[in-house]
């Protein structure tokens, strides 16, 4: 059997996405490093944009239908978003799905298609 699944089938789909997200931005939203990015932001939306881009971007059946990352986050880096904001971004995203049991081989797949939009995120 050839078996091609998306990183999102294997994670769960479209409801693990939306608890890792859920879960994911109670960390972010705790992070003092990343909170004052997220001042005055509707987190609601943000949340909603997040789970249809990770959708996407995983291999799902939802096209994320927003701006591109550059654009999105230009304000962000207008704030001087860096790596190091990056980088706890990333690891909040890999201990939000280690604490829902995905195993270690998905995790790095995530991590590998997040990491991919380091760039236009940070626009360079």
């Amino acid at each position: 059997m050839h078996q091609t699944n998306s990183l999102y089938e294997q994670l769960g789909g479209e409801e693990m996405v939306s608890r890792a997200v859920s879960i994911f931005y109670r960390k972010v939203l705790g992070d003092p490093l990343l909170r004052p990015f997220f001042e005055g932001v509707d987190v609601t939306r943000v949340e909603s944009m997040q789970r249809a881009f990770l959708a996407t971007v995983f291999g799902g059946p939802r096209t994320y239908s927003g701006r591109d990352m550059r654009r999105a986050h230009a304000r962000l880096v207008e704030r001087e978003l860096a790596d190091v904001h990056f980088d706890a971004v990333l690891n909040h995203l890999d201990n939000t799905l280690e604490e829902l049991n995905v195993g270690k081989l998905l995790r790095d797949w995530a991590r590998a298609l997040t990491e991919s939009q380091r760039k236009d995120i940070l626009g360079r």
